[in-house]
């Protein structure tokens, strides 16, 4: 399936997939009537901070499966001050078991505290601590290095650059954590299309249609609710098993394909959870995402450039837009209209399709996306693209 970037009307889009957790039913009818009333089906979507992706997961499916030959995934959010709560004060939220269950761990990881979710990610972190190595500085290494990224991000909500020190030296938020460790609350929106290969092709727009080679959504097994790890509390398994899906569907062996990824945008809601996701993903061995962030596998110049965006962390995480705007920026990256976030070396390789991009969205209850993206065999730069076109909107 092919994403596509302007070029169409929204007389062609045949269905919408539409993703927020802060809003009443039905605001994705409310939100694309301004766009057209052409009675399609529009279907609301809500799977916490995967909502974005999750929307997107069932525009590809009703593309790859013959539905339809256009689908719209729209994510938005307009999020409350603060730590996140539930909206229903009357009733047990789905999530509080996870939390419960995070905090049984903390006898066997010591006692935390701190608001629940970067309390629940930053047990996760102490497990990693503990089995294998790694402490609060490379936290800060992941947190400045994903700040230093938005430095180069236009629609980032921060663009401070702070340094491994002033992360360090950020308010306490729990024992592993601080203020610049964590992903802020955000107001943001993010759209993307899928379009078949014969859509693609009749409306001209080879030259920026992106492949979704491989995707998966996966939910939480047992170890999430009766497992003895806070890892997995936080959906470490959950990921992992979701990648591997993704890369056996692509084509590749077990384990194998990681080192043909050039560009990644993963799910660092806090600090945590990027050094936990790595291996989750198969990008190192499960004892080495500490050693990955001291050789700076992770940036610029390394083996992964990960959340050249500068991730949830600096650029913001408005929850139901966030995984649709994971796609957007590896989709930029793979049309390399990136600009100063653009990662290097991706078509640096024998095949002119390049490296692929690798995005990961987790939402805790549970549900993580996981897709691989990659040009086109067809894919032809060059002549008129959603760049010219948007100038031609501003103008005209």
């Amino acid at each position: 399936m092919h994403g596509v970037h302007q070029g169409i009307t929204y007389d062609d889009i045949e269905n919408a997939y539409v993703g927020y957790c802060y809003g009443d039913s039905t605001s994705g009818q409310r939100a694309l009537y301004n766009l057209g009333l052409t009675s399609i089906p529009i279907v609301n979507v809500n799977n916490n901070c995967s909502t974005g992706s999750a929307a997107l997961y069932q525009a590809n499916n009703t593309v790859k499966y013959g539905q339809a030959e256009c689908s719209l995934a729209l994510g938005f959010e307009r999020m409350k001050p603060g730590s996140l709560g539930t909206n229903f004060p009357d009733r047990e939220p789905p999530t509080m078991i996870i939390g419960a269950r995070s905090m049984e761990l903390e006898a066997e990881l010591g006692e935390n505290h701190g608001p629940g979710a970067p309390r629940t990610f930053s047990n996760g972190a102490q497990e990693y601590f503990a089995k294998y190595g790694g402490n609060i500085e490379h936290l800060a290494k992941i947190a400045s290095k994903n700040h230093k990224h938005s430095l180069n991000n236009p629609y980032s909500q921060f663009r401070d650059g702070w340094s491994v020190e002033q992360v360090l030296n950020a308010p306490k938020i729990t024992k592993q954590l601080t203020k610049f460790m964590c992903s802020p609350t955000s107001d943001g929106a993010a759209c993307c299309i899928v379009a078949s290969e014969a859509f693609v092709h009749k409306h001209g727009l080879e030259n920026q249609a992106i492949e979704i080679v491989a995707q998966a959504l996966t939910t939480d097994t047992p170890v999430t609710f009766e497992g003895p790890s806070a890892m997995d509390v936080v959906g470490y398994t959950m990921s992992k098993i979701c990648a591997d899906k993704v890369f056996k569907d692509a084509g590749f062996g077990e384990g194998q394909g990681r080192d043909q990824v050039g560009v990644v945008e993963l799910h660092d809601c806090f600090a945590a959870n990027e050094l936990i996701t790595y291996p989750a993903l198969g990008l190192c061995a499960a004892d080495e995402a500490h050693k990955l962030v001291e050789r700076g596998d992770n940036t610029y110049g390394g083996k992964y450039v990960v959340n050249p965006s500068g991730g949830l962390e600096a650029k913001g995480h408005p929850i139901g837009a966030t995984g649709l705007g994971m796609h957007f920026y590896i989709m930029m990256q793979l049309r390399e209209w990136a600009g100063p976030m653009q990662a290097p070396g991706l078509f640096d390789t024998a095949d002119k399709r390049g490296k692929f991009g690798l995005v990961h969205n987790v939402g805790l209850g549970g549900a993580v996306v996981v897709s691989l993206l990659r040009r086109p065999e067809f894919f032809k730069p060059g002549g008129v693209d959603g760049r010219a076109r948007q100038v031609i909107l501003l103008e005209g």
